[in-house]
């Protein structure tokens, strides 16, 4: 069955989820959290999201984003895909890191921002770790409270919710999160109201299904993809399109098709019809790709160096 396309809205709300593969852990450590850390911050400033609110668990993580002009995939696939070759490098293995693609859930903030917030900020009491929220050190529960700092985190907005007057502010949220110490799962939170991509009631998903279908122009243009692929290669498409073995024109079929998949610019199928093969052996080479660059740092550097200057 194909994948539902990604809801983009330009400044919505999204409630994201990162899961490790198979329930392993992704942090082994203080400097994994910390250039996650520095990750999101990178990508405040090149993709044009904000962070809101975020929590990271042992295995998963969870990130309130508000999507700026850029699609927020590209800045998720760009985080996701730097942090695994950070942890693959630092821990001297290979292979996904997180469990298929994250899950974006784009969320009414008028009905569900505030518990969505407390409900990120709660984690780790559900999960015994630490008995409040104030206890954990890896969550904005504390950045809300005044108690540190985070240059790329953004609090006025949800705290806009509680008063006009920011210590005033501070402490009705702080008041609210007291108020909810019972908290517990929501699968609401998880799986949203609306085919797992929305939660909201159906008034609202029906306008963002409307805004996002109105913005399909939106993905990556596909000839800026070609221009980004034939310069790293120098070749042509002609070139491309003949059936010469040649391993730099395979190499270069395949990155096409992989930074297809990546932005969503096109099917595979349809890259296989600008070099006259099949969809078959273009998910096959596609493949054998993906798992060269698991075991050879150049390949997962160019893969990455082709999806920034795409992605810009």
């Amino acid at each position: 069955m194909a994948r539902k396309p990604r809801i983009h809205i330009p400044g919505g709300l999204y409630h994201v989820i990162f899961r490790g593969n198979a329930g392993q852990a992704i942090f082994f450590g203080d400097a994994d959290r910390y250039r996650l850390f520095l990750l999101l911050q990178e990508g405040t400033c090149r993709f044009g999201y904000r962070v809101h609110a975020f929590c990271l668990m042992s295995n998963h993580i969870h990130l309130l984003l508000q999507a700026g002009d850029v699609p927020l995939s590209k800045g998720m696939q760009n985080l996701a895909f730097r942090f695994t070759r950070w942890i693959n490098v630092r821990e001297g293995r290979s292979g996904h890191l997180f469990q298929g693609r994250y899950k974006a859930i784009l969320v009414d903030a008028d009905g569900y921002l505030q518990e969505l917030v407390r409900y990120l900020h709660f984690n780790p009491v559900r999960a015994a770790m630490v008995t409040a929220p104030s206890g954990y050190r890896w969550s904005s529960h504390r950045a809300y409270l005044g108690e540190e700092t985070l240059p790329w985190l953004t609090t006025d907005l949800v705290l806009a919710l509680f008063g006009e007057d920011m210590p005033q502010a501070v402490r009705a949220y702080a008041a609210y999160m007291s108020a909810g110490a019972e908290v517990g799962y929501r699968e609401e939170f998880h799986s949203g109201s609306h085919q797992g991509r929305i939660l909201g009631d159906d008034r609202f998903a029906d306008k963002m299904v409307a805004q996002a279908e109105a913005a399909l122009c939106e993905r990556v243009d596909v000839d800026h993809l070609k221009e980004v692929a034939l310069r790293e290669f120098a070749c042509t498409m002609a070139e491309l399109g003949t059936r010469a073995q040649r391993r730099p024109w395979a190499l270069a079929r395949a990155s096409l098709g992989w930074l297809a998949m990546q932005t969503g610019a096109a099917t595979l199928t349809e890259v296989g019809g600008w070099f006259g093969r099949d969809v078959v052996t273009m998910s096959a080479a596609v493949r054998r790709l993906d798992e060269r660059a698991k075991r050879n740092r150049e390949v997962r550097e160019l893969l990455e160096r082709l999806l920034n200057k795409v992605s810009r």
